[in-house]
């Protein structure tokens, strides 16, 4: 069986209202029906003949292949649709490269013969659950490619809450919240926490607290499978919530348990021939570059 036939239904992700996203997506559009495939999306996300509208809800169910057009929040978005079947997931940019969605639009039509030819890498990426219990056993799920996320509420004093890993209890921790991270989300909210890179392909999650109230709060590295317990403890002015991948999933109260463990899930994510995560790293983190040819002295950058 050829790849073109086991790529034959093609869902399109995007947002409509972006203007940067409309042209790469009737670029996208034009190539995939030339060369016969059967393009979905949902209603009201492009409006063209040749795109079968499918209710969001079943598009994973109904491709074999699932394109994101727009930045990493778009691929976050539609990571979170391919979770509703076993869909890999490709991702073009609007002419910034992401971490995620590593196609730019002038690449569109030779990475995608490419692909669509069979020519491409696929790896697979952890999923954490994020399950919120109330002390009556109620729980409600949702399921993060990037982060967990406990927050404050509202401006104010510091959350003070428990940490537990598989079972044995951690720290107490003081500050503005923490950041359960996968190596997807390494480089994301948890990056700019101080929390390390991590190597997609490694099984770990990291702990990362946010602005923590005592200087010995650092992040740490665990394995994947260890299942993370937080529990806020009782202030009358603390309100907390927690964010999966940016939405919110709810608030978190003195008596709640989030817990946050490895998903039984993954998504797979397909890149064309080339694909280098470190490329990557080097063009989004700005490293490898001179400093002497843009006439910067290392000297005088505050290095010790």
């Amino acid at each position: 069986m050829s790849m073109n036939k086991h790529f034959k239904t093609i869902a399109l992700v995007g947002r409509e209202d972006d203007p940067r996203v409309t042209e790469p997506m009737t670029r996208l559009v034009n190539h995939l029906t030339s060369a016969g495939h059967d393009v979905i999306a949902a209603p009201g996300i492009f409006q063209e003949t040749r795109v079968r509208q499918v209710a969001e809800d079943n598009l994973a169910s109904q491709a074999d292949l699932l394109i994101a057009v727009g930045g990493d929040g778009t691929m976050l978005y539609a990571a979170g649709l391919a979770q509703n079947g076993e869909v890999p997931l490709l991702g073009i940019n609007r002419g910034r490269l992401g971490f995620l969605a590593d196609i730019s639009p002038d690449e569109i039509e030779n990475s995608l013969t490419q692909v669509l030819n069979g020519d491409y890498t696929q790896e697979s990426r952890l999923l954490l659950d994020a399950r919120i219990v109330d002390p009556d056993g109620n729980a409600r799920t949702s399921v993060a490619l990037n982060d967990i996320v406990l927050q404050k509420r509202d401006t104010g004093r510091m959350l003070d809450f428990e940490t537990a890993i598989a079972g044995r209890y951690v720290n107490t921790h003081s500050g503005d919240g923490l950041i359960v991270a996968t190596p997807t989300g390494s480089t994301a909210y948890s990056l700019s926490c101080g929390g390390p890179i991590i190597e997609p392909a490694l099984d770990v999650v990291v702990i990362v607290p946010v602005c923590p109230h005592t200087l010995s709060d650092r992040p740490i590295v665990i394995p994947a499978d260890c299942e993370i317990e937080v529990k806020l403890i009782a202030r009358t002015d603390s309100k907390a919530e927690v964010t999966v991948d940016g939405q919110s999933h709810g608030e978190l109260s003195a008596g709640d348990r989030l817990l946050i463990s490895r998903s039984d899930q993954r998504i797979t994510l397909i890149h064309p021939p080339g694909y280098d995560y470190y490329e990557i790293l080097r063009s989004k983190l700005h490293w490898g570059l001179d400093n002497r040819s843009h006439g910067i002295d290392p000297a005088s950058e505050g290095g010790n």
